[in-house]
């Protein structure tokens, strides 16, 4: 997919179609899109002996998110208007 998406944009409709098609670079270019939005999600604070507390990304957490994203994406059926 050459499709250059911009920061804030959205996702141009054939990359949509290609990745509800089953597109391995257009899934790619949707779960890219949505990478800051999964990462926001998958932050997790813990708290050490001291109670000082640390974020971070809960790897585990962060992959579900996109396993489910792309389950989502393919297999997308586009309503007609």
């Amino acid at each position: 997919m050459n499709n250059t998406i911009k920061p804030g944009g959205v996702l141009p409709l054939n990359t949509i179609n290609a990745a509800a098609n089953g597109n391995p670079e257009a899934i790619r270019a949707v779960v890219n899109h949505y990478e800051g939005y999964i990462n926001a999600l998958s932050v997790v604070r813990l708290y050490d002996e001291y109670g000082t507390p640390y974020m971070f990304i809960d790897e585990a957490l962060r992959r579900e998110l996109e396993l489910r994203l792309i389950t989502k994406v393919v297999g997308f059926k586009f309503k007609s208007a």
